[in-house]
């Protein structure tokens, strides 16, 4: 980025030449210091850098100036820099002129000359009135662009993406007025990013979407064809028409290809599990490779806020807590892969793990800890609108584009909770849908009392989701209840009912109960299918091949929450140290 310019308007030159060196020898290191030897050319000076979009912190004109006086120069520049600071130079004679033209000119101080010595009788006042400018001064963005519509569910996954990567970026939605941006954390990206940088709030990333005249203009910069959306830009002039993610993962500079060709542990997964998993593994001297197709964190990275983990009395959000986890596992040597496991082969003690971008990462022990994905609901219309208005899970990212509008949020969980107070602070009205005849019966007692507390949360028991009706996007909610059926309006639909483990991938030699869920240890007892050769049992954690484990979510029998999923990830390793003695 472009230092913020300095303007210094003289018309004599040995004058001039002393007030730059001093302004160089105090401020060189953090502005640009430019020059102009009268006020007509200090004012094509200012059009120049307007046009280049440069900052401009600070004008510094002498007042005796032929064809422009000083003041002059000052009012005319308002119109090209209207956030700049305006310093009058003036001599003795001249201090009831600049007084009277403070208002005029919206002179913000003038200085008598000489002004020696600096440090007393220039810098001082320059120093304030620079502090001033940049604490109000908000940068031009320079990082990643994604334009596309709010509803295009192939952007919806891009900025989901890089969001929950923490990669900022600015959002620009085509058919919007512009917005104010939201300002950055970190960050997402942001976050950092902002909700235009790539945060929605309070640093998680996210993006609230700046508007037409903007990307029509970058489209145009860019060369691309604004009937095919979304893009991504990069700021070296690159750019991106609808991609792939793991095209998107590479080019953001997340790790696709393994850097070995061979591991003493694979974890697939960074949910909870995965990420304990990693960081017991890789603290305790095993090569451990993370292979996650979207990022850190699962199910429980969308979490808005956490209150009931252990040690963390505030709470945290589940972002963060991924975030926390894979800065812990990469420092102890953990290495994380952008990239979708396939399938698993087994070819004597050695395991080849598949991965969707080409080829395959060898290991002597591999741990599932894919998660469960939230249950589809089956009906057309939400189906056709998924991505545009109705998401699984609590897809933060369309938070702060709810603003004012009415949600509904389906389930009855602690997911279903956390993601109903979180829209609560967007959302006009968020309308809780629930099966059950109360939310006590699926839900934490204080997730229970939060939601009571907020009036813009309605909870509607013994109701359902029948379908889902919109052209291009959600437009309204058919539900279902005792009292029948009815079509109400809503901008965005986010259900969190149930979970399927996603576990088609593995081979039929790692056993899964009817609904998918991997056996292991004593569960594996209970299919006929089940033959083991070793001469000790399976391991607790250890599924019907011997060397393959699971943890979380995605194994049979286990509790559904953040802290069982972290405690079997960090005991899995426990059995693979054992696992590994015998090897």
């Amino acid at each position: 980025m472009r230092k913020p310019v300095l303007l210094t308007v003289d018309d004599d030159i040995s004058v001039l030449e002393a007030l730059v060196q001093d302004l160089r020898r105090h401020y060189g290191s953090r502005y640009r210091i430019v020059r102009a030897t009268s006020g007509q050319s200090g004012l094509e000076v200012l059009s120049e850098l307007k046009r280049r979009e440069d900052a401009i912190a600070l004008l510094l004109s002498d007042q005796r100036m032929p064809g422009m006086s000083g003041v002059e120069f000052l009012e005319k520049s308002i119109a090209l820099a209207p956030a700049a600071k305006r310093v009058l130079l003036t001599a003795y004679a001249d201090t009831e002129a600049a007084i009277r033209a403070i208002n005029a000119a919206k002179i913000h101080y003038y200085l008598t000359k000489p002004w020696d010595p600096p440090e007393e009788r220039l810098y001082a006042v320059l120093d304030d009135l620079l502090e001033s400018w940049s604490r109000d001064y908000r940068p031009p963005f320079e990082g990643i662009r994604v334009i596309g519509s709010r509803w295009l569910p192939a952007g919806h996954r891009i900025r989901e993406f890089l969001s929950r990567n923490h990669v900022p970026y600015q959002w620009l939605d085509p058919g919007l007025e512009a917005l104010p941006a939201v300002a950055n954390p970190p960050a997402v990206a942001a976050n950092g990013a902002a909700a235009s940088n790539g945060t929605a709030d309070e640093g998680k990333p996210g993006a609230s979407p700046k508007g037409h005249s903007e990307s029509a203009r970058l489209l145009a910069e860019y060369h691309l064809d604004p009937g095919k959306l979304p893009v991504v830009l990069f700021p070296n002039g690159e750019s991106l028409v609808e991609p792939e993610i793991t095209l998107l993962a590479e080019k953001v500079g997340l790790r696709t290809q393994a850097e070995r060709d061979f591991y003493d542990l694979a974890i697939v997964g960074a949910g909870p599990a995965g990420l304990a998993g990693a960081v017991y593994g890789a603290s305790e001297g095993l090569k451990t490779l993370v292979i996650e197709p979207a990022a850190p964190g699962g199910q429980a990275g969308s979490s808005s806020r956490i209150e009931n983990y252990l040690g963390f009395p505030s709470g945290l959000s589940g972002e963060d807590l991924a975030r926390r986890a894979t800065i812990q596992a990469t420092r102890f040597g953990a290495e994380f892969l952008s990239q979708r496991a396939i399938g698993i082969r087994t070819e004597g003690q050695y395991h080849f793990i598949q991965l969707s971008g080409g080829g395959e990462v060898a290991c002597h022990t591999a741990l599932i800890a894919t998660g469960v994905d939230y249950r589809k609901l089956k009906t057309v219309g939400l189906e056709r609108l998924t991505g545009a208005g109705v998401y699984y899970g609590a897809a933060l990212t369309e938070a702060i584009s709810c603003k004012d509008e009415t949600v509904m949020i389906v389930g009855g969980a602690n997911s279903a909770g956390q993601a109903a107070t979180h829209f609560a602070r967007y959302a006009k009205k968020v309308i809780m849908l629930v099966r059950a005849d109360s939310l006590e019966k699926g839900m934490s007692r204080y997730l229970v009392d939060q939601i009571a507390a907020l009036p813009n949360i309605e909870v509607r028991t013994r109701t359902e989701v029948v379908d889902a009706c919109g052209d291009t996007h959600l437009e309204a909610v058919l539900l279902k209840s005792p009292t029948g059926e009815v079509e109400e309006a809503a901008s965005g639909l986010f259900i969190f009912v149930g979970g399927e483990p996603k576990t088609d991938w593995l081979p039929a030699r790692i056993l899964r109960e009817e609904k998918g869920f991997v056996l292991s240890g004593p569960d594996l007892h209970l299919t006929d299918d089940f033959h083991w050769t070793l001469d000790r049992p399976p391991y607790l954690l250890e599924t019907s091949v011997p060397g393959i484990f699971v943890a979380g979510d995605v194994r049979f029998g286990s509790v559904k929450r953040v802290a069982s999923a972290v405690g079997q990830g960090s005991i899995a390793v426990q059995f693979v140290h054992q696992y590994l003695a015998n090897f």
